[in-house]
This record gives structure tokens, sequence and C-alpha cells, in this order.
């Protein structure tokens, strides 16, 4: 068994554990990584990048079918399934080497594919490795979550990990939660020519904006999609296809019937097999307990990404590697919490928020504006024939952003200059200054962020000072 006494001892190569490898090898530290499964981890291999390429694939077969109105009509639209899976896996592919065993070898990483766990407070073990390091950290991500439905795991369940791999399209697809990802996925599979029906316990995007979340609501089931909201799943069977008992709670009962069930019940952190008791580091089943620094309860030990259980995002398992080292190598006070984290529900309209949502702010007390602007009034939005959705910024005292809402094309990429604003400590008045060209999607933020100053700029007062200010020769 080798001896390794590193600077840094990383436990995972997930977005986190890579970012933190590279940026402290490149630091000149000397950085021991453990991976078992895959490089890139989730993300790269499971989801964000191979749903976004069947997504990408799915509005195609999609926009193929609905550009009459536009005056192009296709016909005879047809889905190659071996040939979507194939693009899935080139994305994969295409992307694979940025996070490659080669490349961080390159970079001067020591890495080890085996599983690791800590044998005490300050060591880990592996299959052919000990390590004695001066730091380390768990970055292990998350898993998805089967819930405890009887016959759930007979039922040849199917989860992000898995329905890739089909090897044929799904006739009739029964998504098990309406979060992200069995939104996203159901809307998917639905534009790709499945039958599709998703069971929510609860609502649908329950953390949502409310008024979004009706869009999409709307938009989904005129797409096709059988929603099933305040349905709770009671029993699962396969027998040549799935069965899924539902419930309502007030005395109606159901069965859905499908050829495949996709779980899309949420996820926790992976930390099954850490020998986190032995490092003296508490967890519990939402995460590893930690600092605002990401710091464990040993104080050797940090866990960054979703093993941090602060969230479960790619982006803010990125900002934790950030926030490691400034505060670790560079010996800031940077807190984990102290960035706004946007989030992107890549359905269509796509749907990102940042901050509180308008309910919440309305909850929390205190001053709260909503400004907002809608699709329907932006020019590049109308020429597109792509008109649904809005822009809504929630504001609090003396202009302060304090969130923001945007349904609709190309979300994700329009919430970055409020993300800048808000990170910046810039208030609203900072989204109405640059000159944007038109006609763009992105001015929907800038009129947004106008008609928060709408009512003051033409109001009597302001005119009386325009009136007497023309007196002035």
């Amino acid at each position: 068994m080798a001896e390794l006494r590193p600077d840094l001892c990383i436990i995972g190569a997930g977005s986190a554990g890579l970012s933190l490898a590279a940026g402290a090898a490149q630091l000149g530290l000397a950085v021991v990584l453990f991976e078992a499964g895959e490089m890139g981890g989730d993300c790269l291999n499971y989801g964000c990048v191979p749903s976004k390429a069947l997504i990408a694939a799915a509005k195609l077969a999609h926009d193929a079918r609905n550009g009459a109105a536009m005056g192009v009509a296709a016909t005879g639209v047809a889905v190659d399934w071996p040939r979507v899976q194939a693009h899935v896996r080139g994305a994969i592919a295409a992307i694979a080497p940025n996070d490659s065993q080669t490349r961080f070898e390159g970079l001067g990483v020591t890495v080890i594919r085996e599983h690791a766990r800590f044998a005490d407070a300050r060591t880990v073990v592996s299959e052919s490795a000990r390590v004695r390091a001066r730091r380390f950290v768990i970055a292990t991500g998350s898993r998805p979550v089967l819930p405890p439905i009887p016959g759930l795991e007979q039922a040849d369940a199917l989860t992000n990990e898995t329905i890739f791999d089909l090897e044929t399209l799904p006739a009739k697809l029964i998504v098990l939660g309406a979060g992200a990802v069995g939104v996203e996925l159901g809307q998917a599979f639905r534009r790709l020519g499945s039958a599709v029906t998703i069971v929510e316990a609860e609502k649908l995007l329950g953390g949502a904006d409310h008024e979004a979340a009706d869009l999409l609501r709307t938009r989904l089931r005129e797409e096709g999609v059988e929603l099933l909201e305040g349905w709770r799943a009671t029993r699962a069977s396969h027998a040549g296809g799935v069965s899924l008992a539902i419930e309502d709670g007030k005395g109606g009962v159901r069965t859905v019937e499908g050829s495949h069930l996709l779980v899309a019940a949420g996820r926790v952190p992976a930390l099954e097999g850490l020998g986190l008791e032995s490092a003296g580091v508490k967890h519990s089943r939402a995460g590893v307990a930690t600092s605002p620094t990401l710091r464990t309860s040993n104080p050797r030990i940090w866990a960054l990404g979703d093993a941090a259980g602060r969230g479960l995002f790619t982006h803010l398992a990125g900002w934790h590697a950030s926030v490691f080292v400034r505060n670790v190598l560079f010996k800031a006070r940077t807190s984990a919490d102290a960035a706004a984290i946007p989030s992107v529900v890549f359905c269509d309209p796509e749907l990102a928020q940042i901050g509180l949502t308008e309910r919440e702010a309305l909850d929390a007390g205190g001053e709260t504006h909503v400004a907002r602007w809608s699709f329907h009034d932006n020019d590049r939005a109308q020429t597109g024939a792509d008109a649904a959705g809005f822009c809504k910024l929630v504001i609090g005292k003396g202009g302060r952003i304090l969130g923001a809402t945007i349904i609709g094309a190309d979300a994700g990429e329009l919430i970055a200059p409020i993300a800048l604003a808000m990170s910046s400590r810039l208030g609203v008045r900072a989204l109405t200054d640059p000159v944007l060209p038109y006609p763009t999607r992105g001015e929907i933020v800038k009129r947004a962020a106008g008609a928060y100053f709408t009512p003051r700029l033409f109001s009597p007062t302001t005119r009386f000072v325009v009136k007497m200010l023309q007196t002035i020769p």
C-alpha cells in the first residue's frame, strides 16, 4: 500500500472536487484525488450534460412540428432514438476531456480511481493507498432517492443515472416527481414522442414563483403531458409494464399504467461508506454539517458541493471550491452563503430564479416592491413568435435587489446581469444604465428595472420639477 502525504486529499471528482483539484495543483500544492466512479461525476455523465443534450434534440422535434404559424410546415417529423442517444453520448464525449484523468495528471494531481474512506481523523485509505494529508475535502456529490413505496425496487424503476441507456424510446413514461428533473425529462420525452404522465404529491416546482409555475403548468398540458398534482404513489408493480397506484388524500384512488417509470423524487448527499464516524465528522441524511466556511466538525476536513447539504447545483459546487481556495489557501474570510445562487429549470419556457421569490419576500416582511416586464412587450420575442413569459424583479428598501424570476426562452442566460448586480451589491438602478442592442431578449431585464422607476419618473412632482427647470435660460 502506497503511503502518501500530500497537502490536500480530495474524495470525489465531480464539479467541486475537480474545480478545487485544478486550482490547488496550479497553485503549487500536492493534491491526491480519489474517484471510484466516472470522472466528472453526476453532472457530466448522468445529469446536466446528457439531459440538456436530450432537451436540445426534443426542442428540434417540437419546433419542426409547430412551425406552421410562421409559414414553415414540416411533415413526417421522425425521431430516431439511437441517433438521439448518439447525440447525447457525443455531448458527453466532447466535454469529457476537460474532466479526464489524463488532464488532471497533467496538472500534477495524483488521481486514484478507487473508493476511499476515512480510517481515522487524519487518514484516508483505499485499496492501494494510505493518505495522511494536511487537509481533506469531501466532495462526493449526491445520488437519486428511491422513496419507500412498496414494490418500487422490483418495478425496474429508472433514475437519471439509467434512463439515457434505454434501448428504445418509452411508449408511455410515468414520471414520479415534478421537480426540475421530472419536468425537464418529462417534457423532453413527450416532445420526442412518448406519452408522459407526471405524478407529484405536492405541486409542480413547489419552490418556484407561483405565477411562473402556473405558466409552465399550462404549457406542459398544452403539449399533452398528463400532470397529476396532489397525488401520492402508494404502490408500484411490474408485469410487462409498470403500474403505479396513487391516491389524492381525499378518497380518490386510481392506477397509472405505463411502459417505463422514471423516479425523479429528489437526491441526497452520497456519504455511504466514507467512514465519517471514524473521522469524527458530524453528518445527517441532509449532508455533512459544516460551518459557513464549509469546515466540518473535524478541523482538518471540509465538505463541498452536494455533500455539504447547502444545495444541489453544479455551479454551487464550483462556488464552494472557490470559497475553500479563498479561505484556506489565501486566508481570506468568505462565507459559503455570501453569494446569491441562481437556479434554472431547463424546460420550455425556461425558468430561472435567484434570491427571493415574490411570495418569500412578502412573507419575510419589510418593504417590498415588484417590477416586471412581459416578453409579450419584447420585440425580439415577438419576431420569433415566442413571447410567453416575463421578468419579475423583487426589490427592497432603497432599490436593493432581493431576487428575480425570469420565465421564457433563454431565461438561464438572461438571469446573468441580475446575478452580477446582486453579487456586486448593486441596486436596481444599475440594471437600467447599460445601453443594450435592439432587438434583443436581454432588453427585458432593463425594461423590468425601468418599470420600478416609472411611477416616480412620471409623477406629478417630477412633472412640476421639469416644468420649473424649463424656466431656466
